[in-house]
């Protein structure tokens, strides 16, 4: 008879679950689009079945959740993300519920790119946020929000560049707009990181923000103006900050404040050095558009905090302040406002 996962599984069940090609598991399209999995110790299994149920766990095409410590949980690396209860479960059922193609391309992509190059890594993240932006989860918020006329701004350029000896001071300039990353803003910075890969004279860089934040993102009134999404991915991959970033990285440092979401931390992610003042928040919010971080944030956001919690912020959608920041390890360090 074939085994029916059950709505928790035990950690004992999941050998002879993963034995079995025929065992039916969560997908994007059940009402419960996630693998829910009570972690518990087995002490006396053995090499070849741990190694044959990590490979079955990512294999699933929904996310794998962990609920309890993982500490001595055979798998404890392997799950998509960790929490502490079921009522933590729960709160991230719920958001995946919302967006569960996108849930899935996102825990899909951290596992592919976790052992990847860079430069391949962002590749793969552009062809799945590609892959969900001709998607029906993506065409749904779409309809709900149109892309809107943007007013143009007294801010003046994008970018403010200003070099005193062999340091590069860059800085966000559009404070009226939240220093939203609009395709301006994106140019922009590609110059930027083409101008320190350039130039050997310049030793070290800064990045902040005008305003009240440093970034929130994405210009959502931008969002679905691309004439396709394979022509978006062409488009990333010729004008994406984060590749030129991840190159001259050691040379960079990202100042923060106030709100960063988005592409507002999934770049500063990738520089050498990262500070945040005090009252700094960072979020992932893409999941509710029925998209995943598209800025270089499956790539960058792994390598500081772990795929786990990577996934945890992007699945949630919720905020973390600069002190859980700091302990993860997604910031250097937290400076005076």
């Amino acid at each position: 008879m074939t085994a029916v996962a059950p709505e928790i599984l035990s950690a004992a069940q999941l050998a002879g679950l993963a034995a079995s090609p025929y065992t039916p598991t969560p997908t994007p399209f059940d009402a419960q689009p996630a693998l829910l999995i009570r972690t518990a110790p087995q002490p006396s299994i053995d090499q070849a079945s741990r190694a044959a149920v990590a490979a079955w766990l990512l294999r699933q095409t929904c996310p794998v959740i962990a609920i309890g410590d993982t500490a001595l949980d055979p798998w404890g690396e392997i799950y998509d993300v960790a929490v502490e209860d079921e009522a933590a479960a729960s709160v991230l059922l719920t958001s995946i519920r919302q967006a569960p193609l996108a849930a899935s391309v996102l825990v899909q992509t951290l596992r592919i790119t976790a052992g990847l190059p860079v430069a391949a890594a962002l590749t793969v993240e552009s062809l799945a946020f590609a892959a969900l932006q001709g998607g029906r989860e993506f065409s749904a918020w779409s309809v709900a929000h149109p892309p809107r006329t943007v007013t143009p701004t007294d801010d003046g350029p994008p970018l403010l560049l200003e070099r005193v000896g062999d340091h590069l001071d860059i800085r966000l300039n559009r404070p009226t707009r939240r220093n939203a990353i609009s395709v301006e803003m994106r140019n922009a910075l590609v110059e930027a990181m083409q101008l320190l890969l350039a130039d050997g004279t310049i030793a070290s860089a800064t990045v902040s923000g005008n305003g009240d934040c440093f970034s929130i993102g994405g210009d959502l009134d931008e969002f679905g103006t691309a004439p396709d999404p394979a022509s978006a991915h062409a488009i990333r991959s010729l004008r994406l900050p984060a590749p030129l970033l991840a190159r001259c990285a050691g040379r960079v440092e990202f100042r923060l404040h106030g709100a960063c979401i988005g592409a507002g931390i999934e770049l500063p992610a990738f520089a050498g050095r990262v500070v945040a003042a005090q009252k700094t928040f960072f979020q992932l919010p893409e999941l509710k558009f029925g998209l995943i971080p598209g800025a270089g944030g499956c790539v960058s956001l792994p390598r500081r905090i772990g795929r786990q919690r990577t996934a945890w912020l992007a699945l949630s959608g919720r905020r973390i302040n600069a002190a859980t920041a700091l302990a993860w390890g997604l910031i250097d360090a937290i400076v005076d406002d």
